[in-house]
C-alpha cells in the first residue's frame, strides 16, 4: 500500500470526526470541516491511480463547495 493510501484514511477518519461533532456551529466552520475528509478521499482515490474516478470526485467536490457557499451567504443575509 502506498502512502497516500495511509494518510488519505487518516484524513477521512479524522476529519468525518470533526465534521460529526463540530465545536463551533458555523456555517464556515462546517465547510472547512467537510473539505477535511474530502481531502482524504481525494488521496485514497490518488493511491488506485483511477483518472475518471479523481475527475469525477473533482467536479462532484466543485458542485458540492459552490452550492455550500450560497447556503452560507443565504442563510448569512437572514
Amino acid at each position: 500500500m502506498s502512502p497516500e493510501f495511509f494518510i488519505g484514511l487518516i484524513l477521512l477518519i479524522i476529519g468525518t470526526g470533526v465534521s460529526a461533532f463540530p465545536r463551533d456551529r458555523e456555517y464556515l466552520t462546517r465547510l472547512i470541516n467537510l473539505e477535511i475528509p474530502a481531502f482524504g478521499l481525494l488521496l485514497v482515490a490518488l493511491s488506485f491511480d483511477e483518472t475518471l474516478a479523481l475527475l469525477t470526485f473533482i467536479a462532484v467536490s466543485t458542485l458540492t463547495t459552490f452550492v455550500l457557499v450560497l447556503l452560507i451567504e443565504r442563510r448569512a443575509k437572514e
